[in-house]
């Protein structure tokens, strides 16, 4: 990483000039940088999803934890988030925790972004779902919650991090943080998060400057309506054409290629939304 600053530079268009010396620099370096060959447990997945339906835990989500799950067996880290569509779910998760100290930072990360939103007085459990939400047919907190988690697979649940700290485990952990879509995907890239996939059943477009994101869609409509933006149909469960276990086969796979080069619908189209969870109060 390079920086440039203004004051420092003297000036604006000093600055810009310097800018495009660095850059110039630092492409010369990454085209002398050639391809190798890692193994699989290398590689660090980001779980992500947004604009749920009620198909959301019957399809993408459940796929993609069959994929985590593929991942994880292979020595990979697969990393889940969105701390507040944990509510409801908190027994479920403290289940599958590696050890009693991880089951404690569930509940603790869990009911904290609870008490966070009720000290700004929202009573998250009576806002949630939200109305996107609702109109596509969740009707409760904890039935998305249930859903959400879902992606997350059935693998013993490693350690808990903070929103953008790096695991120091291996297999499946919990990143604490945001539901908002794009700050939860910049959190997982900066927990190291090489590829991410994305769930949605609304059609959620976003993806990310430096990370390539893979669009999962929960059902056959939004797909047909949005193939340009959508990489993998999961809505092919409920149509009959597939079972969950192939649907989560074929999203494993694409994650290796994804890993290894192949563009996604996101990158193709330019999408490079950015933005940072604040952490603490803006004064």
């Amino acid at each position: 990483m390079e920086t440039v600053s203004v004051q420092e530079a003297g000036g604006t268009s000093k600055c810009v000039e310097e800018g495009k010396k660095l850059a110039e620099r630092l492409l010369a370096q990454a085209s002398s940088i050639n391809r190798e060959s890692i193994d699989i447990s290398e590689l660090i997945l980001g779980l992500e999803c947004g604009g749920s339906d009620a198909l959301s835990g019957l399809t993408a989500n459940p796929a993609l934890g069959v994929a985590s799950d593929l991942l994880v067996a292979e020595g990979g880290t697969a990393i889940f988030t969105e701390t507040t569509e944990m509510l409801g779910a908190e027994q479920i998760l403290a289940k599958r925790a590696a050890d009693a100290e991880v089951e404690r930072h569930i509940y603790e990360k869990i009911a904290a972004a609870e008490a966070k939103a009720k000290s700004m007085g929202v009573d998250i459990r009576g806002s949630q779902p939200s109305p996107g939400n609702i109109e596509g047919g969740l009707t409760s907190i904890e039935e998305k919650s249930l859903g959400c988690i879902r992606k997350g697979g059935s693998r013993t649940i490693m350690q808990v991090v903070n929103y953008a700290e790096k695991p120091t485990k291996r297999g499946l952990v919990i990143m604490d943080g945001t539901a908002l879509d794009v700050e939860s995907n910049i959190g997982l890239i900066a927990s190291g998060a090489q590829v991410i996939v994305f769930t949605t059943g609304r059609g959620t477009p976003v993806g990310t400057p430096s990370v390539p994101v893979i669009k999962v869609s929960t059902n056959s409509n939004t797909y047909q309506r949005m193939e340009e933006n959508i990489d993998i149909n999961a809505g092919v469960i409920v149509d009959g054409e597939a079972t969950l276990q192939e649907v989560g086969e074929g999203i494993f796979k694409e994650i290796i290629e994804v890993a290894s080069g192949k563009l996604t619908k996101a990158e193709i189209l330019g999408h490079r939304e950015f933005d940072i969870h604040t952490l603490g109060p803006v004064l």
